[in-house]
């Protein structure tokens, strides 16, 4: 079980710095080299489901140009950058 979730960090902290958007990626990585540890399978479920959204809604929570899921890893996410929401 434990080697299950090592792999599935180590491959949404993969897909989390290869977005296909370079902002996307500094948004992202960063946080899931900080955050992926300490999730549980739910947070892990949440993050991987922000990694299904397309980079301009992601951008546009980070801006406030929309409102972000409540959810909260979401919410973990918009508060690890500075000036964002």
């Amino acid at each position: 079980m434990r080697d299950e979730l090592e792999y599935r960090r180590k491959r949404l902290r993969f897909r989390a710095w290869h977005r296909g958007t370079k902002e996307a990626d500094l948004l992202l990585g960063p946080f899931a080299d900080a955050s992926l540890d300490s999730l549980d399978e739910d947070g892990l479920a949440s993050f991987e489901a922000i990694l299904a959204r397309s980079d301009p809604e992601i951008m546009d929570w980070m801006t406030g140009a929309a409102k972000p899921p409540d959810d909260p890893v979401v919410a973990r996410l918009v508060a690890s950058v500075p000036g964002a929401g």
